[in-house]
């Protein structure tokens, strides 16, 4: 063992007798992210300066929510209505190229391995998505919740799970992966059926992946960690949240009045009533590659974010 190896071994060993355990190193560490919904109007304000405060509290990853130049145009008509009454409009790369933003990205060491879009642009611009995966390096496109309109009936459920495996082999075709984000609704029975479940028992697992929002599937009724452990390997991706007590939602959890209703409840990571750490714990268990820190539209981001993620790097 030549000198460097030596001193390098014994500090290790010195942190893991301090510490009470194996010290891990930096490539070891889990990489933590962050879904950019989280500060938008920081995003908006200045790009730049908001992705270096996210490097300086140790976020690795970000997930950037849509719509993008390359969108369905009634994805971009209908963010543009809805914005104003966010106070915000700012979405994809806030201005920035895809290759500015990988670079930008990349002077800070962190990296986008996955991104939100919307239905349309999933179901009729794959090459487009594909071609922006290869520009940014994203493996993941998201869909971040199924149109209200095509949801209605477990029917419906069944023909978006044929949809679902169409759009999964024509991204991986594309080179990228799809991925599913689940809000409050279809976690209980319509029919008989949870329609999550026929989700995942009805698509192909080497075409169709999940990402779980650990809040809306809380406050829609399921157990995060039995979801995780039944399902080894279809869940990808995580929105780690908190959530202030117990909450459920008002109906199914179908709609946005049911969500906004909630947002006073979702708190840092740590400040909150579920277990993180036994959740992370099964995540990485059943294959969870990236874990995302998502606070919607957080009131302030510079403090809420640091704390979420100062408790997630100590469990």
């Amino acid at each position: 063992m030549d000198r460097r190896a030596f001193l390098l071994a014994s500090v290790s060993a010195t942190a893991a007798l301090v510490l009470g355990g194996p010290a891990l190193s930096a490539e070891n560490r889990q990489r933590f992210g962050i879904q950019l919904f989280s500060l938008p109007k920081l995003l908006e304000g200045d790009v730049r300066k908001a992705i270096a405060m996210l490097a300086g509290m140790g976020y690795r990853e970000v997930e950037p929510y849509g719509p993008y130049t390359y969108s369905a145009p009634e994805a971009i008509a209908r963010w543009k209505a809805v914005t104003p009454s966010l106070g915000f409009s700012g979405s994809g790369y806030f201005g920035l190229s895809g290759k500015e933003f990988k670079a930008l990205l990349a002077s800070h060491g962190m990296t986008s391995p996955s991104m939100h879009t919307d239905f349309a642009t999933l179901d009729r611009n794959m090459k487009q998505l594909g071609e922006a995966g290869r520009e940014l390096g994203f493996t993941y496109v998201g869909l971040p919740s199924i149109p209200e309109e095509r949801r209605k009936t477990l029917d419906d459920y069944k023909r978006m799970a044929d949809t679902f495996n169409r759009i999964g082999k024509e991204a991986k075709s594309a080179g990228v992966r799809f991925a599913y984000h689940n809000h409050g609704y279809g976690l209980q029975p319509m029919e008989g059926v949870i329609p999550v479940e026929y989700l995942l028992a009805n698509t192909d697992p080497e075409l169709v992946f999940f990402e779980m929002d650990l809040y809306w599937t809380t406050a829609g009724g399921a157990n995060p960690i039995e979801l995780l452990r039944r399902n080894p390997g279809r869940y990808r991706l995580m929105h780690v949240k908190d959530m202030q007590g117990r909450r459920r939602f008002s109906g199914d959890g179908g709609d946005s009045k049911q969500w906004i209703e909630l947002f006073p409840y979702m708190v840092s990571a740590g400040e909150g009533s579920l277990d993180l750490k036994a959740i992370l714990e099964q995540g990485r268990k059943s294959g969870v590659e990236h874990f995302f820190v998502e606070q919607d539209n957080v009131a302030n981001p510079e403090s809420a974010l640091k704390k979420s993620i100062d408790h997630l790097t100590r469990l």
